[in-house]
């Protein structure tokens, strides 16, 4: 699996040229002010929902004493909770409703890499959608699934360094999931992909890896987080579909 992270690490170095020879770029223009709107919105909602989160924490500490740290470290933990719910919705948001704007412009890769167009499933705008809604709202609902308990295994001693790298693997898998479904959904049905992405989970972790990297730099890691993901998943998802025709 290591190997696979690499590789999905990797397939990065090259999307910005690759994008600008295929002219790709004219088709990011939705998928980016999408993103951005996403992130404003769950950014305002997360600095006005983290001190109430921290207050209900606060009331867990029934004494008078240390009650004013309580409540400093409970504003604290509110925030990272809702950071990290933040983080979540946002990205499934995002992939969800840029699904029929990122599929022709995986099948274009596609097409560049192969050197001819294949025959895939025929899919629509429409069909496109609620694919990505029904994948991201799927995944969604495995991550949260997952990281409720890896969040509360913060709070144990000495162990609780590890829920951080646990809940980064685990965001950054299921990025690399929809990001790798663009290209899927051509080739297998919803079944079909689930399994696909599970047999190849370094690949989806290691494109999801410098995706979740990315929502770090400011307003230009947003902006570009999709069009450099989407391609770089794109080429090493071609790549293990077609492996005895790797160009």
């Amino acid at each position: 699996m290591f190997k696979n992270i690499l590789r999905g690490i990797r397939a990065y170095s090259g999307t910005l040229k690759l994008i600008s020879t295929l002219g790709l770029w004219k088709y990011f223009g939705v998928p980016m002010l999408i993103s951005f709107i996403t992130a404003i919105v769950i950014g305002i909602s997360a600095y006005g929902l983290s001190d109430n989160i921290g207050s209900l924490i606060s009331k867990a500490w029934v004494w008078e004493w240390g009650a004013e740290t309580f409540r400093t470290i409970s504003n604290i933990v509110g925030g990272i909770v809702i950071v990290a719910l933040g983080l979540i919705l946002y990205k499934h948001i995002v992939m969800a409703l840029s699904a029929p704007f990122m599929s022709p412009v995986s099948e274009k890769i596609e097409a560049h890499l192969m050197g001819t167009t294949r025959e895939h499933r025929k899919t629509s705008f429409v069909s496109q959608l609620w694919r990505g809604i029904k994948v991201n709202g799927r995944n969604l609902l495995m991550e949260l699934f997952l990281s409720i308990p890896i969040f509360i295994i913060s709070f144990i001693p000495v162990i609780g360094f590890i829920s951080s790298i646990l809940l980064f693997l685990v965001q950054s898998y299921y990025a690399g999931f929809g990001n790798m479904d663009y290209t899927l959904e051509r080739h297998y049905g919803y079944s079909q992909s689930v399994r696909f992405v599970s047999d190849h989970r370094g690949l989806a972790i290691g494109n999801g890896m410098i995706f979740m990297l990315m929502l770090l730099i400011p307003v230009l890691g947003i902006i570009l987080v999709l069009p450099l993901s989407v391609t770089a998943a794109t080429t090493e998802t071609v790549k293990t579909i077609y492996p005895s025709e790797k160009k």
